[in-house]
C-alpha cells in the first residue's frame, strides 16, 4: 500500500477546505526543489571541508617552519 502525499487547499475567503492528490507536474517541482537543496547542501559540506583541509594544511606548514602549537594557534 502507498500512501499518496495530498494537498491541502483553503479558500480564506469562504473557509472550505479541499484535499486532493498532488498532480504529477507538482509531485515533479517537489522533487526537483529537494535535489536543488540537496545539491546546495553538498556544496556547502563540501566548502566547510575544503577550508577545514587548508586549515589544517597551513598549520602543517606552519609547524614545519618551526611555529609551536601555541603560536600557530595564536594565527588562528
Amino acid at each position: 500500500m502507498t500512501t499518496q502525499s495530498m494537498l491541502v487547499e483553503i479558500n480564506c475567503t469562504t473557509g472550505e477546505v479541499t484535499e486532493r492528490p498532488f498532480t504529477p507536474e507538482e509531485i515533479a517541482e517537489r522533487e526537483r526543489v529537494a535535489a536543488e537543496i540537496a545539491a546546495q547542501n553538498l556544496a556547502r559540506e563540501q566548502a566547510v571541508a575544503a577550508k577545514e583541509a587548508a586549515k589544517t594544511s597551513a598549520a602543517l606548514k606552519l609547524a614545519a617552519l618551526g611555529l609551536t602549537a601555541e603560536e600557530i594557534a595564536a594565527l588562528q
